[in-house]
């Protein structure tokens, strides 16, 4: 498709933050510090990282604070610009008050939540579905927060209730909104939330879509979050690696390693493992175990096969931080039985993870296809290629 990429960001950053008192007696809610850089900075570099480098800001409480750190922008690589508008203005106030100043599309979002979105989906969707406004969905499954969206299976948002009562809600916008400028057009927003005026606009238009994600959101629009939002930036590196195949001989196809003496090390696997932990990764097993399902094998003795693996890990100063697997067969429909990514969804949630971030290693087609629809890196064991060859690569880039 031929067609302009999304060329500005504008992030709302004017509100008091009372949330985050007694912080935001004296500052900005986004100049606060998440492992000794304003979660602004974070947000910045995010921006950066979509391809978008002309980015607005607006400002209304203690804008200084603000204008002083990021300055222009040079230091983060990117022109950033302000409009700056009265403390005590709506979002709606201060979108319409920079309204000559947007362009014909651009992204949306807010100055308190970060979520490491798949952004050229967006943007493709955006164009796909000739939306008024796309807006990033997270899926809420695991009832992080309070429903406020309902959407069609096509992503089309059929409601959305700002104060979060309709029954059957599903999903929660997070920000990260492609908008047509020419809705400022259609609606006012005079003393008013711009959300709870331009979204049910463009869904009576039958012009809203939403792009749904299942990565958690991090946020400091409260001291509930803060905690969780200051482990996802620690960035620990994690692996994840799969099991048969990739760490032990795999069996024959329709077989499985059904007791520990069916368990045996590939040559250099521990090895691997060992250099991971030494260079200060995390080491995440993700493994699909249908025998279980199959009545081949019992939860009891994959327990034992692992304990084994373990105590032969230990031996040689190595360790694995934590193994998921799944035991269902391949029609029960689960989340977890990889090519689904679910298994690294679990870990996330369990570790505030950036999946973006993290590499997977596996050796088969499946545990790739899962690497991939979460976001990570990924690493194929071939016969050609082993786990430690891979390994040895990621630790000398650092």
């Amino acid at each position: 498709m031929n067609r302009d990429k999304i060329k500005q960001a504008v992030i709302l950053a004017g509100g008091l933050g009372k949330r985050l008192q007694p912080f935001t007696d004296n500052n900005p809610k986004p100049m606060y510090p998440v492992n000794g850089k304003p979660f602004i900075g974070y947000l910045i570099e995010q921006v950066k990282q979509f391809g978008i480098d002309n980015i607005l800001l607006l400002l209304g409480y203690m804008p200084e604070k603000i204008t002083e750190y990021l300055k222009n922008g040079k230091d983060y690589g990117v022109s950033i610009s302000y409009d700056i508008t009265p403390v005590e203005f709506n979002t709606g106030d201060r979108i319409f008050h920079a309204k000559e100043r947007l362009n014909d599309d651009f992204l949306l979002m807010y100055c308190d939540n970060y979520c490491p979105i798949d952004y050229r989906k967006l943007e493709d969707d955006f164009y796909n579905n000739n939306a008024l406004i796309q807006v990033s969905v997270y899926d809420n499954k695991d009832n992080y927060t309070k429903n406020n969206m309902l959407l069609e299976e096509n992503g089309k948002v059929l409601a959305y209730d700002k104060k979060r009562a309709m029954p059957r809600l599903q999903g929660v916008d997070i920000g990260y909104a492609i908008i047509k400028k020419k809705i400022l057009d259609m609606v006012t927003c005079e003393n008013q939330n711009f959300e709870s005026v331009a979204y049910p606009y463009a869904l009576r238009q039958n012009q809203m879509f939403a792009t749904v994600t299942k990565h958690r959101y991090y946020s400091v629009g409260s001291w509930e979050r803060i905690e969780l939002t200051k482990k996802f930036f620690e960035d620990i590196p994690t692996v994840f690696i799969d099991r048969d195949g990739t760490i032990n001989e795999r069996p024959p196809k329709a077989c499985y390693v059904e007791n520990e003496q069916q368990f045996v090390w590939l040559k250099g696997a521990k090895e691997a493992i060992g250099l991971l932990n030494k260079n200060g990764y995390r080491v995440l097993m993700v493994t699909n175990q249908p025998g279980i399902a199959r009545g081949k094998l019992s939860l009891e003795k994959l327990n034992k096969i692992h304990d084994k693996m373990e105590r032969e890990l230990e031996e040689e100063g190595a360790h694995i931080d934590k193994i998921y697997f799944c035991p269902h067969n391949w029609d029960e429909g689960c989340e977890c039985r990889k090519p689904k990514p679910g298994m690294l969804y679990q870990a996330q949630k369990e570790y505030n993870l950036n999946l973006t971030k993290c590499i997977l290693i596996g050796d088969d087609e499946r545990d790739i296809e899962a690497g991939e629809a979460a976001g990570c890196i990924t690493y194929m064991v071939t016969e050609d290629r082993s786990i430690l060859e891979i390994v040895k690569e990621l630790v000398k880039k650092e």
